[in-house]
């Protein structure tokens, strides 16, 4: 089955002008001619890659007269090739693409679906023969073979019993029931050794259908083929994006001769290649090549595979039969509900011509090779090579290029690159601003700063993120990492331990109250936190003097204080810088403050403490009069308490002695002195306990007020 993309681009004018100027010259006799035509009349002649996991080839070539040409992709690649592949017939009027056909792909469960015996969902033995109901089996057993036609599948109730120790369980069990000539047989699944279909009809499908599935999964490539008619020769273009790897930059730092100068700016050299990888299986022949900067948005989305919708089943419409006198109203006719949907046609695109840039060879370069592109530092010692040599032995093969809202390279010279090999470009050779630091975070190595360099990028094209190994006048020093760094942006770079440099930080902490006050009904109180770090450095370098950046942790809600100005901040450190002399020692104390305030209850301050800060000057006389009134309120409050749990105890003691009492009046002679006396101790406690109750009301009473009184002074309370 094949389908056809109408493409509706002929007669639309399509700017392409620098690949018509750039096309390599076809002799005639390589002409197409109509029919079936491979891939190499449409060789790959641009290529660009971008960070984002993507690329986007253009392929430019000749056809004579109506031509079909074929192109094979990745099964995988193919929803990327349907969701942008554009194609072009650049012959202004002598011709057209007629469409863009390729072979369907219908889903591997719907086919499945499709054929005699249903495998589609990987069903088990007794599923099978579920569905194979109707049609004859022979089933093998361990009793034996049986033969019959499949009456149905079923569950059965059984007892299983188990070991020694495990008691009897019940499990339902599959059993399959055939039809005989002697009647109906039952054959338990669970004994089943196998299967045979009898009916060769359905045996067949069953080995279709799983050749389907080895078939579907073998199926790696698809072919694209690309329809065109006209008359003549004439120029065919073709676009599109396809899964790429992620083009890599990797860098090296050149830093020159150090003699004896401290962070003094320097001309460095900075070398840039890019890493690029043809997984696919086209050569890359003499392409174009350009590695953009940007990210684009990229998504997959299955195109490939076809989509059937649910479709609702509705009842066949009928008509009710005739009943005398009784008359129904009428049904409106059943109609189907899909109307037929409007054909659009595929919208022209154009090529950018900035992006569709193509060149050909630069005069006294070589053609391809991408093995001539490694590194020549890789895998060799860097022992008789100075600084000179490695700065004047590199040269870029690559120009920066603004392209609409992002920066590419635009590789100067044609590029081949043999399928599943991978190549190292050359892309910058440039000259930037930079000075020798070490770089101290004492959160990373606390005893040790680090050797770096902070740079500049006065260069005309930004730094792609990568890795830089940093080589000082002409020896391996170390490697380092950069994000991506704009023109004109700094960075500071760290690649090895500076361990002529002794570094060590100490740290102390004061907490001084300020002031305190009463704010409606609270205490307000403000103090000074101060913090200072103290940085020593001692340089054991007897021939450099050492720059050193302190990477201080940055906290927003404290400021600085003191000699100590931060040179810098990032979003997480402040930095400081500090100079130390050949074989010198130097430190330098950062200072930090902030005000911090808290609130506390009035009755809740220690006045010992309040009375300490009021001979120092940070109470006033009217808040410390505040306070010790609220004290003396308190205090009533308290009184009261314990006046009413005195009354509570004593009520509850005597109630414990009456019933002391009560339980020896009974054995005691009505007529004697101890049981008048007893009487007596009864009448005396009872007028107690009544009088105990009065008492704790007034109490209960007397506390409730001076509480509010209490409340209401604290409430109102505002004294500075």
């Amino acid at each position: 089955m094949r389908i056809m993309l109408i493409a509706a681009l002929a007669g639309i004018a399509v700017s392409l002008p620098s690949m018509a100027q750039s096309r390599p010259a076809v002799k005639s006799s390589s002409l197409a001619s109509p029919g079936v035509l491979g891939a190499d009349l449409l060789p790959i002649r641009r290529i660009t890659l971008y960070r984002s996991g993507v690329g986007s080839f253009q392929r430019l070539g000749e056809v004579n007269g109506d031509a079909t040409i074929q192109l094979r992709f990745k099964t995988e690649q193919i929803n990327d090739i349907l969701k942008s592949m554009v194609a072009v017939d650049l012959s202004k009027g002598k011709g057209r693409i007629d469409g863009i056909a390729y072979a369907s792909k219908e889903p591997l469960a719907k086919r499945l679906a499709s054929f005699g015996v249903d495998i589609s969902d990987s069903p088990k033995m007794r599923d099978i023969l579920s569905r194979l109901r109707g049609s004859p089996v022979k089933v093998t057993t361990s009793q034996g073979e049986f033969s019959g036609t499949v009456l149905n599948v079923e569950d059965r109730p059984t007892i299983v019993t188990g070991g020694q120790d495990a008691p009897p369980a019940r499990h339902d069990l599959p059993w399959v029931n055939l039809l005989t000539p002697q009647g109906v047989k039952s054959v338990s699944l669970t004994e089943a050794l196998g299967f045979a279909i009898l009916d060769p009809g359905l045996a067949e499908e069953l080995a279709k259908a799983l050749a389907a599935v080895a078939e579907y999964r073998a199926d790696r490539t698809k072919t694209v083929d690309i329809v065109c008619s006209g008359d003549g020769s004439r120029e065919i273009a073709l676009a599109y994006v396809q899964e790429s790897p992620v083009w890599k930059a990797t860098y090296r730092l050149i830093l020159p001769k150090t003699g004896g100068e401290g962070a003094e700016k320097a001309p460095m050299q900075m070398h840039a290649w890019a890493i690029v990888e043809n997984t696919s299986d086209d050569d890359w022949k003499d392409v174009t090549l350009a590695l953009v900067s940007g990210r684009p948005v990229s998504f997959r989305m299955d195109l490939y595979e076809p989509l059937f919708m649910t479709r609702p089943e509705l009842p066949v419409p009928t008509e009710q039969g005739v009943v005398a006198r009784v008359f129904d109203a009428g049904q409106s006719p059943f109609r189907d509900a899909a109307a037929p949907a409007r054909e659009e046609a595929l919208r022209a695109l154009e090529f950018d011509a900035r992006t569709s840039r193509m060149r050909a060879a630069a005069p006294g370069r070589p053609s391809g090779g991408a093995e001539k592109a490694a590194d020549p530092s890789v895998g060799y010692s860097m022992t008789g090579l100075s600084g000179d040599d490695m700065t004047t032995g590199f040269a870029a093969q690559s120009r920066g290029v603004e392209s609409g809202e992002v920066f590419q390279f635009e590789v100067d010279h044609p590029v081949t690159v043999e399928r599943q090999r991978s190549a190292m470009i050359p892309i910058v050779d440039t000259g930037i601003e930079g000075r020798r630091v070490s770089i101290y975070t004492p959160g990373d190595n606390p005893e040790h700063p680090m050797r770096g360099v902070e740079i500049t990028n006065t260069s005309d094209v930004p730094f792609m993120p990568g890795p830089i190994s940093v080589y000082d006048d002409g020896t391996y020093a170390g490697d380092a990492q950069i994000m991506y760094v704009p023109k004109g942006d700094k960075r500071l770079l760290a690649y090895s331990l500076d361990l002529e440099v002794d570094a060590d930080a100490k740290s102390t902490s004061a907490y001084t109250v300020q002031r305190i006050k009463i704010v409606k009904g609270a205490m307000e109180q403000t103090a000074l936190l101060e913090r200072a770090t103290t940085y020593s450095f001692e340089n054991k370098d007897g021939s450099r003097p050492r720059t050193i950046l302190i990477e201080h942790p940055r906290d927003d809600a404290w400021e600085f204080v003191g000699d100590a100005k931060p040179v810098e901040t990032t979003t997480a450190a402040v930095r400081f810088q500090i100079e130390v002399s050949k074989g010198g020692k130097k430190a330098v104390e950062v200072k930090q403050r902030r005000i911090e305030g808290s609130r506390f209850e009035v009755t809740s301050f220690d006045l010992a403490t309040l009375l300490s800060y009021s001979k120092q000057g940070k109470v006033s006389e009217e808040v410390l009069a505040a306070v010790r009134e609220a004290a003396r309120r308190q205090g009533v409050i308290a009184d009261l308490a314990l006046a009413i749990g005195a009354l509570e105890k004593e009520r509850a003691e005597i109630t414990s002695d009456q019933s002391r009492v009560r339980e020896n009046i009974g054995s005691v002679d009505r007529t004697s002195d101890l049981y008048a006396r007893y009487m007596r101790k009864l009448s005396d406690q009872e007028t107690r306990l009544d009088a105990i109750v009065g008492e704790l009301a007034t109490a209960h009473a007397n506390l409730t007020a001076a509480q509010q009184d209490l409340a209401s002074y604290i409430s109102g309370l505002n004294v500075e």
